[in-house]
């Protein structure tokens, strides 16, 4: 494990969630499953309670904590595409595995984790600042998954 890792909680289904993110992301893998040596208040001895995996090469941990917490928008992935082939496989992904699309290049998967599927034209376009970042902040935020050719659009006038 190292130092820093991020911990997300889950009911139960912390496994299948790092194995789908591995089969979505790269850099992405199951590193090592960690099984209850006791009976818990949400589980058995046994029973997956962490599992470390990686997302686009960052660390986690997956908790199976049973239901008292919910994951929020206050936390998300963010991750970065670089044209509309990008950004459609890895939102079709989750979202075509029981997710919801949200606004603005956010959706969320099936687990209640955010994800923030962002092309690098539209980062590009804000750090530009200025009329340019104006226009495309303005088309991003009539859309749901973001489309390239749009942005690339508005950031010329």
């Amino acid at each position: 494990m190292t130092k820093n890792t991020i911990c997300l909680w889950y009911n139960h289904d912390a496994e299948e969630a790092a194995r789908f993110y591995a089969t979505v992301f790269p850099d992405s893998e199951v590193t090592s499953i960690i099984r209850a040596p006791s009976d818990y208040p949400d589980g058995r001895e046994g029973d997956v309670l962490v599992v470390e995996f990686r997302v686009a090469g960052v660390a986690c941990i997956g908790l199976n904590g049973g239901p008292i917490f919910k994951h929020s928008e206050a936390f998300s992935f963010q991750i970065s595409t670089e044209d509309q082939e990008e950004t459609d496989r890895y939102w079709n992904a989750i979202v075509g595995n029981g997710g919801q699309e949200s606004e603005c290049g956010w959706c969320k998967d099936k687990w209640g984790i955010s994800w923030q599927i962002t092309p690098r034209v539209l980062t590009d376009a804000l750090a530009v600042g200025g009329a340019e970042a104006k226009r495309a902040f303005d088309a991003m935020m009539t859309m749901k998954k973001i489309d390239v050719a749009t942005i690339e659009a508005a950031r010329r006038g």
